[in-house]
């Protein structure tokens, strides 16, 4: 990193919010997907859009590249930094701005928790409803970059049918505001970008008015079968529950060890089903839903009281990723997409992957929407685990994609599942979105190597190939 440009963010941001030490820099190698890994090149902690924009102004003139990280809890490298270049961590930006109940909104900065926005409004009878599993330490900022979901998306939605507008700072240095308007939606461009068309610095949410009630469901069941029966004959009935999670066996042996949340012994699967909304509809939907569960098999059920035992048997859904490191070193997580009629066969693709090549694999899923989360299990100190495990990774991608889903739901391509992205687009889609990006980004500086397979270089001219390879870049 030169160093002209190190005293230059010192000056503008103060020392202590430049960061080259080489023991702190490792602090920010990886996010949450810690199977890759880059020491960053050098941190600043910007505390204002200002001194974010002045931060890239300077990568820009430097010629630097630079990502922007919130909190560090991404699961597909999406934040990972480059050993050449800048991480502009917006951690220290959590500020909620402006609460307004009269137009249920509220605007926030990047760097406020998921969960705090809830946490402002609840005493108001509102709440902010996506909420991935990590809510109580991931950033709105990063929300938007990965247009984030969470149990509760089957109903609610994802990040972007939450936000209202973004203020951003542009690849070049520039403050401005996307939103609502006439034109092109630069909006829904802008969210699930991965950080690569800019850096959010203000967003404003929408808030959601609090249900007259909740009525929680936990099932177990003898088999992943029986349990994804289930789960087609809910939807198949008209009901829209709030949230349908499923957690197989294993995933529920780690959440035992880590939380124990006490599920039910000799579950082989099982099911939440939250249902809310006015009073006698939940009832009688609730109702119906308890009645499906035990037609398709289900031994036990259990039905939450109250707050407390609503918690509990969230807790050990919403710590299963974390809680797999009690059985197994390290672990990939994936998050495909399928058709909900497709759950059954897909899992037993995925069971018979595990079997044939040795590698253990956690089922921890969104299955109201097909969301699967399957966690490869490996231990890193033997030799070949690693490469074997992400082999198994990748067809349970290609497994998805055969069925008609996505390499990605919720966590984003980053560069994970940039390779895979071949697969599933054209040559064409590819570069139409290359051109996006470098409608936003020219000289290809912000958050570079993620989402696309290769670079391209700005100012190219696309090309479909109609025979042999004659040169042109991809």
């Amino acid at each position: 990193m030169p160093r002209r440009l190190v005293e230059r963010f010192r000056e503008l941001l103060g020392p202590d919010s430049v960061i080259d030490d080489p023991v702190r820099l490792r602090t920010y190698e990886c996010d949450g997907l810690t199977y890759h890994r880059a020491v960053p090149g050098l941190v600043v902690l910007p505390e204002s859009a200002e001194e974010v924009a002045a931060v890239v102004r300077a990568c820009v003139d430097a010629n630097v590249p630079y990502v922007a990280r919130g909190s560090g809890t991404g699961l597909s490298g999406g934040a990972l930094p480059r050993t050449d270049g800048v991480l502009i961590v917006t951690s220290r930006m959590r500020r909620i701005l402006e609460v307004d109940l009269d137009n249920q909104r509220a605007v926030v900065e990047p760097g406020v928790i998921n969960l705090d926005v809830t946490k402002a409004v609840r005493p108001h009878g509102y709440y902010y409803a996506p909420d991935p599993s990590s809510q109580q330490i991931c950033s709105i900022g990063g929300n938007v970059a990965e247009n984030s979901g969470g149990a509760h998306c089957l109903k609610y939605g994802f990040t972007a049918n939450h936000v209202l507008a973004c203020e951003i700072v542009t690849p070049d240095g520039e403050i401005t505001t996307l939103g609502d308007g006439p034109g092109y939606d630069l909006l829904g461009v802008f969210i699930g970008s991965e950080g690569t068309l800019g850096i959010t610095t203000k967003i404003t949410v929408k808030l959601t008015r609090a249900p007259q009630t909740v009525e929680t469901l936990l099932a177990a069941f003898p088999s992943v079968e029986t349990a994804g029966a289930a789960v087609s004959a809910i939807i198949g009935a008209g009901i829209v529950p709030a949230a349908v999670e499923m957690m197989d066996a294993l995933a529920i042996e780690a959440a035992e060890a880590a939380v124990a949340c006490g599920y039910p012994a000799g579950a082989a699967a099982v099911l939440i089903v939250e249902l809310d909304g006015p009073e006698p509809e939940v009832a009688d939907q609730f109702a119906r839903v308890r009645r499906l569960c035990a037609e398709a098999g289900a031994f036990e059920q259990r039905v939450a009281r109250d707050d407390a035992e609503r918690a509990l048997i969230w807790k050990g859904r919403k710590s299963a990723f974390a809680a797999v490191g009690r059985v197994s070193p390290a672990y990939i997580v994936q998050d495909g997409v399928i058709p909900r009629t497709a759950l059954p066969e897909v899992l037993a693709s995925i069971d018979r992957l595990s079997r044939e090549s040795g590698v253990r694999v956690a089922n921890v899923f969104h299955a109201g929407d097909g969301n699967l989360h399957p966690l490869v299990l490996f231990d890193d100190a033997e030799e070949g685990a690693a490469e074997r495990a992400e082999e198994v990774s990748g067809a349970i991608l290609d497994l998805c994609i055969l069925h008609g889903g996505s390499i990605t739901g919720e966590h984003g391509v980053g560069v994970d599942k940039a390779r895979y992205m071949p697969r599933m687009f054209t040559e064409a889609d590819l570069d139409t979105m290359q051109m996006v990006r470098c409608a936003f980004d020219p000289p290809n500086l912000c958050n570079p190597g993620k989402v696309f397979p290769t670079p391209r270089l700005c100012g190219e001219v696309p090309r479909v190939r109609k025979g042999p390879p004659d040169g042109e870049l991809f």
